[in-house]
């Protein structure tokens, strides 16, 4: 099967590409700047992107391709970027796809659609309050209307947290936060997060791209177990040989003094639950993650101190 996978240089596609073709798949791997064997250059991704020659011959997409909001930039500039990426980019090449007889699109979504926090399953209400999540609710609106006029069948994949080699974002930051051994206040969080590691989820997408599905289909992806802060602190602590103290501030007085500190954000995602229901899509797929947690933590802590030890 001939397969185009966008975004082949972002944190997913850069594992996903070579996993593919390690499993048979010819891959056309879309990036910027499309200088390597089996790769095509796109350098901007929205209305006017000509995905022809990326496409040709090709049976899949998986779209992993995306813009996240970037700090500078305005709350408006932000939705318009997000827009134009993420939900219009995402429209115009789902049609092109169709137009060229791909059979299966893959699309990488987020939990962001349906919000911050709350226990998410196929029935759950969509409710994105930031520029990334009401983009890609809007793709995920757009992409469907494509599959019934087309024919094409699509598979939305909506991710909570990814983690593993190469993650970057808040987890990064956060593993630095316990390398420095810094006393941290988050010993009494007792919330529950879903997350999925790197490995799990291209293995996912492989899956995907192979089983005989029926129906468009919109499936939560996860390791199948879910974590506290306070425990995710610890497992990176212990996988690093760090010797942490954790301090049991109330709940109250961390959400306090993040207001205070105008990241009142970031506590919610550090103090709040976000956890999906992964069993429909493993039931139906047959699937089971071949990664636990604990090894993809273990993975993505070995990463983390060998890109440290060469710096």
């Amino acid at each position: 099967m001939k397969v185009l996978v966008t975004g082949a240089s972002g944190f997913v596609g850069r594992s996903l590409v070579p996993y593919l073709r390690d499993c048979g798949f010819e891959v056309v791997a879309a990036t910027r700047k499309g200088s390597r064997f089996g790769e095509v250059a796109i350098t901007d991704i929205g209305c006017s992107t000509d995905w022809k020659a990326a496409l040709m011959g090709c049976q899949a997409v998986v779209h992993t391709a995306a813009r996240v909001h970037r700090m500078k930039e305005s709350t408006l500039q932000g939705m318009e970027q997000a827009r134009r990426v993420n939900t219009h980019g995402s429209l115009h090449l789902a049609r092109q796809a169709a137009a060229s007889g791909v059979h299966r699109f893959i699309f990488i979504s987020s939990v962001k659609v349906n919000g911050e926090s709350g226990f998410f399953s196929a029935d759950s209400p969509c409710d994105p309050d930031d520029a990334y999540g009401i983009s890609k609710y809007e793709a995920e609106v757009g992409l469907a209307e494509i599959a019934t006029k087309t024919g094409m069948q699509l598979i939305i994949l909506r991710l909570p947290l990814v983690y593993g080699p190469g993650v970057g974002a808040n987890f990064l930051r956060l593993m630095q936060l316990v390398q420095s051994g810094l006393p941290l206040p988050l010993g009494a969080v007792t919330n529950r997060r879903s997350m999925v590691y790197l490995g799990n989820l291209i293995d996912v997408i492989r899956t995907c791209l192979h089983a005989p599905i029926v129906g468009n289909k919109i499936w939560y992806v996860s390791d199948g177990e879910d974590i506290s802060t306070a425990d995710l602190i610890r497992t990176l602590a212990s996988n690093m040989g760090v010797n942490l103290c954790l301090l049991g501030v109330p709940l109250f007085l961390l959400r306090l003094g993040a207001a205070v500190l105008g990241k009142a954000a970031t506590a919610r995602r550090l103090l709040g639950s976000l956890t999906v229901n992964s069993s429909p899509m493993c039931t139906e797929l047959g699937w089971k993650p071949p990664y636990s947690m604990s090894q993809g933590l273990r993975a993505t802590v070995d990463w983390y101190q060998a890109q440290a030890a060469h710096k």
